[in-house]
């Protein structure tokens, strides 16, 4: 949103709006208004007088159109509709659309309610649990994954990103370029060239085949999972977009990439995603070019944001980043 401003000073900004959001929805009158988080976007907890609880979202100004998150709202409603995976379902507002219009300093701020799922993240007692729950996320994945290819062509008419290699590590990345990241030494620029040309040579031999390549959720990671007795929840399809089904096994691994609990992850989410759709040799082999492309693409991110989590990342991040690059240039990333 506005970099300009200090975080405090921008939180401000956002509890303003977000009250002004609320006076769309009648039936959050004199409710509390608290932020749960701020990253791309800002997450507030909406909590009525009778504890009654929702999610209001303020999207990132110019991020998104309106007719963007309508298409992500749309694939909400058609999961819900005709799966048994259980997401945060948008809410209308007394305009009767789901996506809300706040103008703000000549600003326009896409604002969307969405039901509370009650749970908690992935791993949280550890990570033998979290193992075990990554099983259940790749069956989840490919679950999906399948919607979306039985979907297809209706999901075509989508407006929403795509997510290939010009979008994320090319001439016009969606999150910056990696190249001006923290920390990005002229060894480590050299480096991390060699990678983005590998992986870009990788994926032109992989292809975009419809097998491989549909509408993704794009950002599978921890902080957008719930679990609940024993099934994991879905939330945040703000980045969902067309991409490589495998890019979400990549970013369920977001920010942990180089921890050696890593090929444990890897292993279990393969288990899981075979119960429900096949995956080859050839693109399982695969994977640690997606889970590099990913890893460019954070340290983008992190270099282009200020926020909490970039904050507590910081150069580090792309420092202990460098081992990944080696290992993959070397061909002995380790899956297993």
């Amino acid at each position: 949103m506005n970099e300009k401003l200090s975080l405090d000073q921008l939180f401000v900004k956002l509890q303003l709006i977000a009250h002004q959001a609320a006076a769309c929805y009648p039936f959050l009158t004199q409710s509390t208004i608290q932020l749960l988080n701020y990253s791309e976007n800002a997450t507030f907890l909406v909590t009525k007088k009778s504890s009654e609880q929702y999610i209001l979202r303020i999207s990132r100004p110019y991020y998104h159109t309106k007719q963007e998150i309508e298409s992500e709202l749309a694939w909400i409603q058609s999961i819900h509709q005709n799966t048994l995976i259980k997401v945060s379902m948008p809410i209308w507002g007394k305009s009767g659309e789901f996506v809300q219009e706040i103008t703000y300093e000549n600003i326009p701020y896409y604002c969307t309610l969405f039901t509370y799922l009650k749970g908690h993240p992935p791993g949280e007692n550890g990570n033998h649990e979290l193992v075990i729950q990554f099983e259940m996320l790749g069956e989840l994945t490919a679950q999906l994954h399948m919607h979306s290819i039985h979907n297809r062509d209706k999901f075509q008419q989508f407006k929403r990103f795509q997510w290939n290699y010009d979008s994320i590590l090319g001439m016009n990345p969606k999150w910056g370029r990696w190249q001006e990241g923290l920390d990005i030494t002229p060894e480590r620029l050299e480096l991390f060239e060699q990678v983005s040309q590998k992986i870009k040579k990788r994926l032109e031999y992989y292809g975009n085949s419809p097998t491989k390549y549909g509408l993704i959720h794009s950002d599978l990671r921890s902080a957008n999972l719930i679990v609940a007795d024993r099934q994991i929840q879905v939330i945040d399809f703000d980045d969902c977009g067309f991409g490589w089904y495998l890019y979400d096994l990549a970013a369920s691994l977001s920010f942990i990439e180089h921890k050696s609990i890593v090929p444990s992850l890897i292993t279990s989410w393969l288990k899981g995603y075979r119960k429900i759709r096949t995956l080859s040799a050839e693109e399982e082999l695969e994977i640690p070019t997606f889970i590099l492309m990913r890893r460019l693409q954070l340290i983008a991110w992190i270099g282009s944001r200020d926020n909490e989590t970039t904050r507590e990342l910081g150069a580090r991040f792309t420092q202990q980043t460098d081992s990944l690059a080696k290992s993959y240039l070397t061909n002995t990333f380790c899956l297993q």
